[in-house]
């Protein structure tokens, strides 16, 4: 079992799925990331620290960086955000496609920074 199961495992079973298909459709546009816990967070890691998730009281959070929260700006209008994460109510479908769209922006950014 990997970190982030292990997580996922130890979260309430009514969010289980949720984090499941979050952490699916990271790793479908990061197949070569390692899957860590940093910050006691799920985290997808490619050379750097690609995006965090985690469950919280009230809200999935998500932690792709300034630059993608920026960039999907207007996308993510509908949500609380702040610098860095993005909160997505628990009582809501997870927006699976704008993740997608988020975490293929964050592995552009890897791949120019990095000169992949």
């Amino acid at each position: 079992m990997t970190s982030i199961e292990t997580y996922i495992a130890n979260t309430p079973q009514a969010y289980q799925s949720q984090l499941i298909a979050l952490q699916q459709t990271i790793a479908t546009v990061l197949p070569e990331a390692q899957e860590q816990l940093k910050y006691q967070m799920p985290t997808f890691y490619w050379h750097e620290n690609v995006i965090h998730f985690a469950l919280f009281k009230h809200h999935f959070g998500l932690y792709p960086t300034p630059s993608a929260i920026e960039t999907f700006h207007d996308q993510l209008i509908t949500y609380k955000t702040s610098k860095g994460a993005i909160q997505f109510p628990l009582d809501q479908p997870l927006p699976l496609e704008l993740i997608t769209a988020i975490t293929e922006f964050r592995r552009h950014e890897i791949i120019a920074k990095y000169d992949l």
